[in-house]
């Protein structure tokens, strides 16, 4: 993969409508509007069949921000890198850095490709832009043409990285951001970005970057090959500077500990518990030695890695799903965990009654396997889930049902308070979604990745 596959473009209205594809929907603020040939609109609800005169559109005012991002091979996974740009960053044009690791083809090379996205404007202007508009002005002012003033820019700078990247996770340790990347190969690899990342902030440097990589290839600061097989399970502690776990299609979950030189230690006697393989982990966000996990085998269990092995599972959750339990997620400030699997279902566990295996809500909203899910850092209610029928669905738990609530008659309404009322938005337009993450310095900014390429958007929901 060379840097000339590597672009991105502002979705535009009229690209929605050529294509025929849905790039948003929502049922309170209607961005997904379905016109005919008598040019009425109503709101669109994944999973109608559209008429022969019926396509749909995007529309954009649902939105306060919509780019999307292209990288010839499509990625399975990626993390948001931390940056010192400082947190609730809400000035536009935004930046961003991302790393991700590409699924491509067997007679392709794969890659971790760490990113640079910037000059991300809002995709609707309005009065409090007034600063960003006089800076265009003054450069339209120039002979610039204001569109190619706001279109959004990406760098990357390329690591090759034998065989595909299942899952890739990053975090600051010091003065250097790290990845831990999980290969099909069954290895586990931790990379230092600093070189990357250096290189993707200046023309000069990435190309210095360039010369020296084509030559000789980056290589990881570690590798774990005790694995028996394969994994896409791994997560670093928010509490524990380095500690690492990683879990396997086999069902063994590993600890990582980082020592002075600069390497790890992991341990080699894997977690015991779980019969089947080891889908997602997550650390506890205010406990070092608590690890979350959950299976193939239907379960979701609570760890605590101070103790032995075999001893080390404080709770189990059996049959929590009634398929695999593809991915979980635990809240930042409430002792809750959500949870999506193969059988659409989203639920959400209160770990203070988890011994009563049932969820405190479920959701039955996805029509196909749920492959992502995340709680909102910034919003304790809020939660976004993804999945294999194409939608991006923002929750917010807080709400509730207001049957004194006037609202205008819409053709479908009887579908619409089917609804839940929890159900925000949804976001459409990506094809086969692998996963999401919520951008914490940028306040209700997503990023997601899917077959079709990665989208980065602010809905004027949250």
């Amino acid at each position: 993969m060379e840097n000339d596959e590597l672009s991105m473009e502002v979705v535009e209205p009229e690209d929605a409508e050529s294509d025929m594809e849905p790039d948003s929907g929502s049922e309170d603020e209607d961005p997904n509007s379905l016109t005919s040939s008598k040019n009425q609109k109503e709101v669109y609800l994944p999973g109608r069949a559209l008429d022969e005169n019926e396509e749909l559109v995007c529309d954009e005012s649902a939105y306060v921000m919509l780019h999307q991002a292209s990288t010839g091979a499509p990625c399975l996974s990626f993390d948001i890198v931390p940056d010192e740009l400082g947190s609730g960053r809400e000035q536009y044009p935004l930046t961003a850095y991302i790393v991700a690791g590409t699924q491509a083809a067997r007679t392709h090379v794969n890659n971790l490709i760490v990113m640079k996205m910037s000059n991300l404007h809002k995709t609707q202007n309005d009065d409090d832009d007034g600063d960003d508009d006089e800076e265009l002005e003054d450069d339209q002012d120039e002979g610039v043409d204001r569109e190619e003033l706001k279109k959004p820019e990406m760098t990357c700078a390329l690591i090759k990285h034998q065989g595909c990247v299942n899952r890739v996770r990053a975090r600051r340790l010091g003065n250097s951001v790290f990845a831990a990347s999980w290969s099909e190969l069954g290895r586990v690899n931790i990379w230092n970005l600093s070189k990357q990342l250096q290189a993707v902030e200046e023309a000069p440097l990435l190309k210095q970057y360039e010369r020296e990589t084509a030559t000789e290839a980056v290589r990881p600061v570690y590798t774990f090959s005790g694995h028996q097989q394969e994994g896409f399970a791994i997560d670093w502690s928010a509490c524990a500077d380095g500690v690492l776990a990683t879990g396997d299609c086999r069902r063994d979950i590993h600890v990582w500990s980082p020592l002075e030189d600069g390497s790890w230690k992991v341990d080699q006697r894997p977690l015991i518990g779980h019969t089947e393989s080891v889908e997602d982990l997550q650390w506890s966000p205010n406990e070092r030695s608590v690890l979350a996990s959950c299976s193939v085998d239907k379960t979701i269990r609570i760890w605590d890695c101070r103790a032995a092995p075999q001893k080390a599972c404080m709770l189990t959750c059996e049959n929590a799903h009634e398929s695999d339990i593809n991915v979980i997620s635990w809240n930042h400030t409430e002792p809750f965990i959500a949870s999506g699997g193969d059988d659409g279902f989203l639920h959400i566990w209160d770990l203070r009654q988890f011994q009563t295996k049932k969820p405190i809500a479920t959701f039955k909203h996805h029509t196909d396997h749920v492959t992502t899910v995340e709680w909102n850092a910034n919003e304790a209610t809020v939660l976004a889930s993804g999945g294999d029928d194409d939608q991006i669905v923002l929750w917010d738990l807080a709400v509730e049902k207001d049957a004194d609530q006037a609202q205008a008659p819409v053709e479908n309404e009887d579908e619409l308070n089917k609804l839940p009322p929890q159900l925000l938005f949804i976001h459409q337009g990506q094809k086969e979604i692998k996963e999401l993450h919520w951008h914490p310095q940028l306040p209700g900014v997503l990023l997601s990745t899917a077959h079709s390429g990665f989208n980065i958007f602010r809905t004027i929901s949250v």
